[in-house]
């Protein structure tokens, strides 16, 4: 059984890798403002089209000594570290998820999941490198939510419409609240502020992980953005990298705390809940 699990995730490692480098080519072409479905690959330098060979996740790069293999132009670092961490948090995702019995619903459950972490990861690079968050991307990924939401309440309901119990509306309830309540917090910042802060992309990203999270994680995931923000832009300004009034992208931020709130939430909201009663 445990050579089972580790092909599994062995298979889904390298799928995220694979994956990972679709995702590369979404970002670069949402900045150039191409469909990702038209056209090859090609260098973002030279413009030359890229082969098969050019094209292997992560392998491709160390073979190339990350330079173009036609201009030799360096290579974002940017290509193999989002290959990389889509294969990581593939894993996470089907180790949470305990994907074991390959049933419709579990199948389901995991497309929905690997969407979604290929979503915000495509946000956390494209508002770290552009301070901007991509409606194509974030509005789709809330559409898909609020649907795997609502069908997650029948389910309960056993698709039943008059049968929908307490625990079905105590269901909806929390995902509303949570994201309705992430989105009214960071609106109040930004409007207090007058979007200095946080920019208004930030309370439309908080309804996703409301819904995403609900309660208490997405309070779990608040409190480690605000932690790892304070403490990278404290570090940036102490050895000058970046001035009191500098601009930082906040979603990175949010995001990975939705990664930790996502994989380990209950351990680390218990952990904190300890150690303020």
């Amino acid at each position: 059984m445990q050579n089972i699990n580790l092909l599994i995730y062995l298979f889904f490692f390298i799928f995220g890798l694979i994956v990972g480098s679709f995702l590369n080519c979404v970002i670069w072409r949402l900045d150039s403002k191409k469909t990702f479905l038209s056209g090859r690959s090609a260098c973002t330098k030279c413009k030359h089209k890229l082969s098969f060979g050019d094209l292997i996740p992560i392998l491709s790069f160390i073979i190339l000594k990350g330079k173009c293999r036609y201009c030799k132009e360096k290579i974002s670092w940017q290509y193999p570290l989002v290959e990389l961490a889509a294969g990581i948090l593939f894993v996470l995702t089907i180790h949470s998820l305990q994907f074991t019995t390959y049933n419709f619903k579990e199948i389901f459950a995991v497309s929905y999941w690997l969407f979604v972490v290929s979503s915000l990861l495509i946000i956390f690079v494209y508002d770290f490198k552009h301070y901007i968050i991509p409606d194509k991307v974030l509005f789709p990924a809330i559409f898909i939510t609020v649907l795997y939401r609502l069908l997650e309440v029948f389910q309960r309901a056993n698709w039943n419409f008059s049968d929908l119990g307490l625990k079905a509306l105590h269901l909806i309830t929390n995902y509303l609240f949570s994201g309705l309540g992430a989105a009214a917090f960071f609106l109040i910042i930004f409007l207090l502020s007058k979007g200095r802060w946080i920019g208004f992309g930030d309370v439309k990203l908080g309804i996703l992980l409301g819904l995403l999270l609900g309660w208490p994680k997405i309070l779990t995931a608040m409190f480690i953005a605000y932690l790892i923000g304070g403490i990278i832009s404290t570090g940036l300004i102490v050895f000058k990298k970046m001035g009191l009034k500098s601009e930082v992208p906040f979603a990175p931020f949010l995001i990975a705390g939705t990664f930790f709130a996502l994989f380990w939430g209950d351990i680390l909201f218990n952990w904190y809940w300890n150690l303020i009663i």
